[in-house]
């Protein structure tokens, strides 16, 4: 009798010969890219899948994991699994696994990167230059400052916030950080400082790096009365999910001085609708954020190598599931 053939889906993002995939899974499974952009476009096209390979297009609720018929697991090819409903999926005997490691030396790398050009000016000068250059003169992004011993605080240290942490604290920065759940020894392992409440970081960090995943205590934990207790002439970075802040904010503490400047990688919604508040005032050359604030397509994870290893493990544990084998960063 011949051996079963498993069917595994890929929901979203990728849409190509799925090379990387076949060769890992192509043994045992039929290999499909449905490149759907939202949660209905997977009516009638998903429920006999064996295995979901699910990226950052999209949603994954209830209602679409009631249709599956034969599903083991859907993995979430990225970090956050905030757009799967794990904990129905696993009332339902199907895995959440995710890819935890896929980018982090990436992430971390944008983050010190969109710290850099925004503290040295590097962000103002080039924009700035480019509109008026003149005065051709350092003295027109105001005042700059020194990055060692200077404090960068991280919200969140997890896998990516610590190598984060570690390459501040190589520029000889005074690494800070709030992270109620982190087990205690990891500052002490890092060589890094905990701090015991969000107020706390908040007030003293001149950088601020976000690194928490998007949970419903942290949604928006980054509002205007968070942006209030930061100090005058401090600097955010998102590069984790988009509802942790409310980006809504930003602009009137750009241009209050409140923020010497902002880089955001993640949005709420991606690609962002035309009257977005914070591109509204990105995109003005009269607004103070023309200048002073960063806004990248949701780019920070990715290289080619990262791109890779997404798609590289995401498969790698489709094929550990339907052959019964162990499974690694199961989340539900």
């Amino acid at each position: 009798m011949a051996s079963q053939r498993f069917q595994i889906v890929v929901s979203d993002f990728i849409n190509d010969s799925l090379e990387t995939e076949k060769k890992i899974v192509g043994d045992i499974a039929d290999v499909i890219a449905l490149n759907a952009h939202s949660e209905s476009e997977l009516k009638g096209r998903i429920e006999h899948a064996d295995a979901i390979m699910l990226y950052h297009n999209l949603e994954i609720r209830r209602p679409t994991i009631e249709r599956l018929e034969r599903c083991q697991l859907i993995v979430r090819c990225g970090v956050g699994f905030d757009n799967v409903d794990y904990v129905y999926a696993r009332s339902r005997g199907i895995v959440v696994a995710n890819v935890p490691d896929y980018g982090t030396e990436e992430v971390a790398d944008s983050a010190i990167g969109m710290m850099l050009a925004l503290t040295r000016g590097i962000n103002f000068f080039n924009v700035r230059m480019r509109e008026t250059p003149d005065p051709w003169m350092y003295s027109t992004a105001g005042k700059l400052f020194r990055l060692r011993g200077r404090t960068f605080g991280l919200l969140g240290l997890g896998r990516i916030g610590s190598a984060t942490a570690l390459r501040a604290k190589a520029m000889g920065m005074n690494v800070i950080f709030y992270d109620p759940y982190q087990q205690d020894g990891y500052d002490k392992a890092l060589g890094i400082r905990r701090v015991e409440s969000l107020q706390e970081l908040l007030e003293g960090s001149y950088v601020l790096s976000m690194h928490c995943p998007n949970t419903p205590e942290t949604k928006h934990i980054i509002d205007a009365k968070a942006l209030n207790a930061m100090q005058d002439g401090s600097y955010l970075i998102n590069t984790a999910r988009g509802a942790i802040v409310d980006v809504t904010a930003i602009p009137d503490a750009i241009a209050s001085g409140k923020l010497a400047g902002a880089a955001i990688d993640v949005l709420v919604d991606e690609p962002p609708a035309k009257d977005n508040v914070l591109l509204a005032a990105w995109r003005d050359p009269k607004h103070p954020a023309y200048t002073r604030l960063i806004i990248n397509p949701h780019s920070a994870f990715y290289s080619e190598e990262g791109l890779a290893d997404m798609r590289i493990k995401g498969s790698q544990a489709c094929r550990n599931v339907l052959l019964g084998k162990p499974l690694r960063n199961i989340v539900n």
